[in-house]
């Protein structure tokens, strides 16, 4: 649960009375869960994540591989309707369809290897900003479109290095892309090439 709390309305994915995620050891002070999320998905990250076809289920893999041990619901869409700093994300009524429209872009030749690497950074930003307005689990998307967005490169041969992303200046670009607003997110994006 790092970065800032989500806005829902009554959340049986928490603890009642509490902010508190439920999960896999119980923890229900938010300083400890936070810590030992922290831990865990970075030791599931040091393993080789599973491969797919770069499509939903590939995407839920991933999710469920980082966080395994910290949520059973890891892997699964959220079923609440959610929000951060007033914007809310897509109703979870419509997460699969949406899902499902936005990984079938994945086949344009921008993705593809051989794209020139300007064409792919742009339409990587693109999925990036739609896919977190989606936004489809209930915590952990941030960590999950990184890995993914890792393998999109490798698999198009523009290797993305996660080591050169700067944290607050990631997650401004993302918040602009929630409001259309491409540039940051592509200069980020543009950073993280190896």
């Amino acid at each position: 649960m790092v970065g800032d709390r989500y806005e829902t309305g009554n959340d049986p994915a928490c603890y009642p009375g509490s902010k508190v995620l439920r999960n896999i050891p119980d923890l229900r002070d938010l300083a400890e869960l936070d810590a030992f999320e922290v831990e865990a998905v970075g030791a599931r990250s040091l393993q080789p994540p599973p491969m797919g076809a770069f499509d939903p289920s590939h995407y839920r893999a991933l999710h469920r591989h980082l966080f395994q041990d910290v949520y059973e619901w890891a892997g699964v869409d959220r079923t609440i309707r959610t929000g951060k700093g007033g914007n809310w994300f897509c109703y979870p009524e419509y997460i699969n369809a949406e899902m499902v429209k936005l990984f079938a872009t994945l086949n344009a030749p921008a993705f593809q290897p051989g794209s020139d690497v300007e064409s792919f950074v742009s339409a990587v930003a693109d999925f990036l900003g739609e896919l977190n307005v989606i936004h489809p689990f209930r915590e952990g998307n941030g960590r999950t479109q990184l890995l993914f967005v890792r393998q999109l490169g490798l698999r198009a041969g523009h290797p993305f290095r996660s080591e050169n992303i700067e944290a607050d200046a990631f997650l401004n670009a993302m918040i602009l892309s929630f409001h259309g607003q491409m540039e940051a997110l592509i200069d980020e994006l543009e950073r993280m090439l190896a």
